[in-house]
């Protein structure tokens, strides 16, 4: 099997996770009452965190991708939808390296939901009556529902993507690629695509070491993630 064949197949692999995730009628769990208050809670622990990133005005840009574009709150159906669109002609144009990328994120977002899905499914059965997350709820439906290879692999794939389109920057041509594809893609209705691959290269364009940026940012998390699983009263300090 070819690089470019096993890359399509699993681009098509995990665009059906994604789907099948994000689907109201084939995940019922997406009507969970919990679900929405979780992913804010966490939107809310990641900004308190990435504080000094975001102080930072060299890193603030990259930082901000890393909360708006790949690790967030925010629905990435329809940037994802995109890319399955388009998948035949970018296989064309864009380096296998970024492609590579776009699975990473695509892989990302689906993972991610898996994981919230559990928890605010937990949630309803732990706390049925509670409306609001506290650091002690938290903490114990994430030991509850998920495991630390499980948290790890997440982790991984957000240190992958960012690490991705890092390289990407020092490929030569990307930046006036996604310059020139500006026009056609709104055209062609990709702009959810084209705006998170323009960010980013934007973002890290500011940085100047990003596999730096990226380490600190994985280390960090698998910090949390290690505190949470070993009960720390204070695991986001």
């Amino acid at each position: 099997m070819s690089k470019t064949t096993d890359l399509s197949e699993r681009l098509r692999r995990v665009m059906r996770e994604h789907q099948q995730l994000y689907d109201f009628e084939a995940e019922p769990r997406n009507r969970l009452r919990w679900l929405p208050v979780l992913r804010a809670w966490q939107a809310a622990r990641l900004e308190e965190s990435f504080g000094r990133f975001l102080r930072d005005p060299l890193r603030r840009p990259a930082a901000r991708f890393f909360l708006d574009d790949l690790y967030n709150d925010a629905d990435f159906s329809r940037r994802d939808a995109d890319i399955a669109r388009v998948l035949p002609m970018m296989q064309a144009l864009l380096p296998r390296g970024m492609l590579e990328t776009l699975a990473d994120a695509i892989e990302l977002g689906a993972y991610t939901q898996s994981l919230d899905l559990r928890m605010a499914e937990a949630l309803e059965a732990l706390a049925p009556r509670r409306r609001s997350l506290d650091v002690g709820l938290y903490t114990r439906v994430y030991i509850t529902v998920t495991t630390p290879r499980e948290r790890a692999q997440q982790i991984e794939l957000i240190a992958r993507v960012g690490h991705g389109l890092g390289r990407a920057l020092r490929t030569t041509g990307v930046a006036t690629l996604l310059k020139l594809a500006r026009g056609p893609a709104r055209a062609a209705g990709l702009g959810e695509l084209q705006g998170f691959l323009e960010r980013g290269v934007a973002a890290f364009s500011r940085i100047g070491d990003v596999d730096a940026f990226v380490d600190e940012i994985e280390l960090e998390e698998r910090n949390v993630s290690a505190r949470l699983f070993s009960e720390d009263p204070d695991p986001f300090r």
